[in-house]
């Protein structure tokens, strides 16, 4: 038997800080990323569909542009999040380290979470390197 799968793409820009990377990445610095969601079934809807393409950008699109986009990434441990906080500045404290391999799970579960049968997201942090995550 096969399956079925569809991927939506978003693209969504971000800052953030890796404080415990011995290079470049520990600064502050930005990215513009495209992230892909892929979902699959078994079997088709009674629209002959995993799922319409537009659901699944909304419901990815929603997560981004409220928790991500355009949003400073940190860990919540990076001395900055208290200065950040008390300047009224607009910044998501993470529990773990804002790399590629985290925000792709983090998407990952939202749009499970949401019920869409999630096989894997793939978040592009450059157009030669990306980061993978799937159950």
């Amino acid at each position: 038997m096969g399956i079925y799968s569809v991927t939506k793409e978003v693209r969504f820009c971000y800052g953030h800080r890796l404080m415990n990377h011995p290079g470049k990445c520990r600064h502050l610095h930005g990215h513009s990323v495209k992230v892909a969601v892929t979902v699959s079934a078994v079997q088709l809807n009674d629209q002959g569909m995993v799922c319409d393409f537009s659901d699944l950008k909304q419901v990815v699109a929603d997560f981004v542009n409220q928790r991500l986009d355009h949003n400073l990434l940190l860990h919540e441990g990076d001395p900055l999040v208290p200065m950040l906080r008390d300047a009224g500045e607009r910044f998501w404290g993470l529990s773990d380290h804002p790399t590629a391999e985290v925000l792709a799970r983090m998407v990952h579960d939202h749009v499970k979470e949401q019920g869409y049968p999630v096989e894997e997201v793939v978040l592009w942090e450059t157009d030669e390197a990306y980061a993978r995550y799937r159950e």
